[in-house]
């Protein structure tokens, strides 16, 4: 049923717990994995501390694509820039792109300021993702064997 998934991450704790979904599901159907970061630009003065968060969420995407290769999934890594608001659209732009059949993604991001302002990426994914979203909420707990 699923040939691709996209995982949606911001490399935050929430968006990894999403991680064993994309991972389970792109297994257990032989699907492809492509993560998704988005790096969002034109934050003026706040533009340094972003970029900081950036470099860490990206550092934490590619570990994990990683350790999905070395476990024989087939996991690619993509990245792309926007201006502040219009992460939802690239990660709808990369799925649609890409054929995908499922974007998995986190409920809370990395950066709770960028979500004040701009709303909630998962919340515009599910009005503008060509494909269905699965949403898993920043406050599931960890199973146990989850990585």
């Amino acid at each position: 049923m699923f040939r691709t998934v996209v995982w949606a991450s911001d490399g935050s704790a929430a968006a990894e717990r999403s991680l064993p979904w994309a991972r389970g599901i792109a297994q257990n159907s032989g699907a492809r994995l492509i993560a998704v970061y988005v790096n969002e630009v034109g934050l003026g003065r706040a533009a340094a501390a972003v970029a900081d968060l950036h470099d860490e969420g990206q550092a934490a995407v590619r570990r994990a694509v990683e350790a999905l290769q070395q476990d024989g999934i087939n996991a690619e890594f993509v990245t792309g820039n926007v201006m502040v608001g219009g992460v939802a659209q690239v990660i709808a732009d990369f799925a649609r792109d890409a054929d995908a059949d499922l974007i998995v993604t986190g409920t809370r991001g990395r950066n709770p300021l960028v979500g004040l302002l701009v709303g909630s990426v998962t919340r515009r994914l599910l009005e503008i993702a060509p494909c269905p979203v699965l949403a898993v909420p920043s406050t599931q707990p960890r199973q146990s064997g989850d990585s």
